[in-house]
C-alpha cells in the first residue's frame, strides 16, 4: 500500500478525532480497530511500555467524559459497560504507539493518522489566519463606515426646533 492508497482515509481518521481537555485525541478502542488488534492487546502493549506514555501522550478519560463522548456520537456505544474508562491518545501518544505495535499495518495506519493530524492543524491555522484578516478588515473599514452611518443618521433624524417658530399660524 503506497502513499497514494492509504490503509485508511483522511475522512475516516478525522471522524475518530475528538476534543477532550483542550487536546485532540483518539480513543484506544478506535485505534485498536484501525490497527486490526483487540483493544485488550493494544492496552496490554501500552501497559508494558507505560514509560513511553506520559500524561500528555495518553490519559484515561473520566467516566463523565466517556459518557459525554458517547452521547455526542452514536458509534461510541461499544464499550458502554467497560470495566475501565477508555484511554485517550494525543498525536504524540499515537506516534509512540508505532514503537509499541510493530505490525506493518500499525505502522501504515500510524502514518495516515499523523498525516491527518497535520492536515487538521494546517486547516485550523489557515482558519485562524483568515479570521484574523477579517478582523483587521472590519476594524479598518468600521471607522470609515461609522462616519458614513453617523452622517446618514444625522440626515434622517428629525430637526430640533430652536426658539420661535416662523410662519403663518391660523388661530384655533
Amino acid at each position: 500500500m503506497s502513499e497514494d492508497h492509504p490503509v485508511i482515509s483522511y475522512e475516516e481518521v478525522s471522524q475518530l478525532i475528538y476534543r477532550v481537555r483542550g487536546k485532540s485525541i483518539m480513543l484506544d478502542k478506535d485505534l485498536s480497530i484501525l490497527y486490526g488488534v483487540q483493544a485488550k492487546v493494544l492496552n496490554q502493549a501500552v501497559t508494558r511500555n507505560i514509560d513511553r506514555f506520559p500524561n500528555d501522550f495518553m490519559f484515561r478519560l473520566s467516566w463523565e467524559e466517556a459518557k459525554a463522548l458517547r452521547s455526542q456520537n452514536v458509534t461510541l456505544k461499544r464499550g458502554e459497560h467497560a470495566k475501565y474508562a477508555p484511554r485517550a491518545f494525543s498525536e504524540q501518544g499515537i506516534a509512540m504507539l508505532s514503537s509499541v505495535l510493530k505490525s506493518k499495518k500499525a505502522i501504515k495506519v500510524n502514518i495516515q493518522i499523523i498525516r491527518t493530524f497535520t492536515r487538521l492543524r494546517r486547516m485550523i491555522l489557515s482558519y485562524e489566519d483568515l479570521k484574523n484578516r477579517i478582523d483587521i478588515i472590519e476594524q479598518k473599514f468600521d471607522r470609515q463606515f461609522r462616519i458614513v452611518f453617523e452622517a446618514i443618521n444625522k440626515m434622517l433624524a428629525p430637526e430640533k426646533k430652536t426658539g420661535r417658530e416662523i410662519g403663518f399660524k391660523p388661530e384655533p
